[in-house]
């Protein structure tokens, strides 16, 4: 026998294309005792509906309990709320607050270089050269540094 239309129909099923009466007649189709072994895979989608109704349900001793559970009314506890308990939330934003300043002022302070002292190498100072007067032909006082400055006589006419 050729089942082309069934086969037709549950590729429509697949792509949600196929009508109400189109899906009952599939699940009419799958209901019969005889299905070809090519589409028995589908059968116990189709034939589930029908099986449920029949199998029994939760009984009434099952309602009874879990209304019994939901319509228990647990106490409600009054607690004081105190002032600590008010100002928490104020707290916690001064704290977050005081976090990110420290972090931000740690950040700023790693990647300043400026007022940090440059380490130098002594071995590459003493062999460098300096370009400049020097200061023995430039200097034209001579100072003793020990005995304090005389004043220079200024001539009066």
């Amino acid at each position: 026998m050729d089942y082309k239309y069934i086969e037709q129909l549950l590729e429509r099923y697949w792509q949600c294309e196929t009508t109400l009466e189109e899906e009952n007649i599939l699940r009419t189709f799958f209901s019969q005792k005889e299905v070809p072994v090519a589409l028995l895979p589908y059968q116990s989608l189709f034939v589930y509906e029908q099986t449920a109704r029949t199998e029994a349900p939760l009984g009434d001793e099952f309602d009874q309990r879990v209304l019994a559970q939901v319509s228990e009314e647990a106490p409600v506890k009054a607690r004081p709320l105190t002032l600590r308990r008010r100002l928490m939330p104020l707290f916690k934003a001064a704290a977050i607050v005081a976090i990110i300043l420290t972090l931000g002022n740690a950040i700023q302070v790693a990647f300043n270089t400026e007022g940090q002292e440059v380490v130098v190498n002594v071995a590459e100072e003493l062999h460098k050269t300096v370009d400049g007067p020097s200061v023995a032909k430039t200097d034209s006082i001579r100072v003793d540094s020990l005995q304090p400055l005389q004043p220079i006589p200024t001539l009066v006419k």
